[in-house]
């Protein structure tokens, strides 16, 4: 018989036990589902991962009093020697910006200022931070209107500010907001200049800050002391310069601030060099054991509804033994009748498969509607994997009861009550 005609004769077959053959595909769709939901929800939250950090600075050195870490750390300092580590420094950047491969180095710190006001208007959730020239190509900024902090708004501690784009939308509207006037903490700042729409981070606006001279920011607030200093307190921001290797960069900034610092050879780094690749590569290792975890327990689904499959094509066999009697006595190959069961196996497989993507992907948009900062995303392969899945389980778990039925001897078949 050709191929499709022996297709058509297992689907046939299947439709006249349609809930047998449903039931038989659970574990299929189960284990398919699982798959297909967890790669998506991975997939996506690896390219938001990649989307959000890339609106940081790719290249950008953020120097802090300690490494970031995330999940399961090599080397875990306690509070107390956090604390102890001394504090950045103005001067710091400053020499820091004078290294041949360093394009700019400014001091960054900044706050929460919660909910201004302006005639009748208001902006929430707003972040004041002081930053100092350069501090645009270190945090990836870029002005839309006026200008960004200058060295003179630096060195004479000026009250203006460059305020983001929710800000400006917000408490200014249509008004241009250049040299108009903004209360914040007690103080009138003016505005220098309107960034452009940076977007939201995991779900929170980067549009919400105000920018201001990291000298006037210091004066008027004083520096976190105890477990706040260690987060809240004075960072560097550090960008290399064009053609630098970012390696050779971060080997520069350590060796001066170690030789600031009047560190010995044998004293660890009292402050940390972190990267966006750093925090990328470590959230990614994380995700990529969370797929081997998850993927692990869907095999066990498909292996179960492996199982299932093999059990009910057994039990198809017994009852269909003077079918297959009466096939071989008119002239059915062994090759023929291994080929329908087999078929059989494998559109079960691939029925619950099917079932299990449609079901999958919608779990996964679900998912993703229901938690803002996730896109869930079905590429190609992961659709092409689960149906690649079932028709792995439908063949292995197939060929013994196809084999079983093939060898059936037709007489005795025939005989077969």
């Amino acid at each position: 018989m050709s191929f499709l005609a022996l297709l058509g004769l297992s689907v046939v077959t299947l439709r006249h036990h349609k809930s047998r053959s449903f039931l038989t595909t659970l574990g299929i769709i189960i284990g398919v589902m699982t798959v297909i939901t967890i790669l998506s929800l991975l997939e996506g939250l690896n390219r938001k991962i990649q989307e959000e950090f890339s609106s940081l600075g790719s290249s950008t050195i953020y120097i802090q009093k300690m490494e970031w870490q995330v999940g399961p750390g090599q080397h875990r300092l306690d509070f107390e020697e956090l604390r102890k580590r001394p504090n950045f420094t103005v001067e710091d950047a400053e020499a820091l910006a004078k290294l041949p491969s360093i394009e700019a180095a400014v001091p960054s710190i900044g706050k929460g200022v919660g909910t201004i006001k302006r005639l009748g208007n208001e902006a929430q959730n707003c972040q004041l931070k002081g930053t100092a020239e350069g501090g645009d190509l270190t945090g990836n900024w870029v002005v839309d209107q006026g200008r960004f902090i200058t060295r003179e708004d630096r060195l004479h501690r000026r009250l203006v500010c460059v305020i983001g784009s929710y800000i400006a939308e917000n408490l200014f509207g249509a008004e241009n907001p250049l040299g108009q006037t903004l209360d914040v903490d007690g103080h009138r700042y003016f505005v220098v200049g309107v960034l452009e729409e940076k977007g939201a981070m995991f779900g929170q606006t980067q549009d919400n800050v105000i920018i201001i001279p990291v000298s006037t920011y210091l004066k008027y607030n004083p520096l976190p002391r105890g477990w706040r200093a260690i987060w809240g307190g004075l960072s560097i921001e550090a960008l290399p310069k064009p053609g630098v290797v970012l390696e050779k960069a971060m080997e520069d900034v350590e060796e001066l601030l170690r030789l600031r610092r009047g560190l010995r050879y044998d004293q660890d780094n009292d402050f940390g060099l972190n990267t966006q690749q750093m925090i990328m590569t470590a959230l990614q290792g994380i995700t990529s054991t969370l797929w081997i975890v998850m993927v692990g327990i869907a095999a066990i689904s498909l292996i179960v509804g492996g199982i299932g499959i093999m059990n009910i094509m057994l039990v198809s066999v017994a009852e269909r033994t003077r079918e297959i009697g009466i096939r071989k006595a008119v002239g059915a190959r062994d090759r023929d009748i291994m080929i329908q069961f087999l078929m059989e196996a494998v559109v079960l497989a691939l029925l619950g498969g099917l079932i299990g993507i449609i079901v999958g992907i919608g779990i996964a948009r679900l998912v993703s509607v229901l938690v803002k900062f996730l896109d869930a995303a079905s590429p190609w392969w992961t659709i092409a994997l689960g149906f690649g899945f079932s028709a792995a389980v439908g063949i292995f778990f197939g060929i013994y009861p196809a084999q079983k039925a093939s060898k059936l001897n037709p007489i005795d078949a025939i005989r077969y009550e």
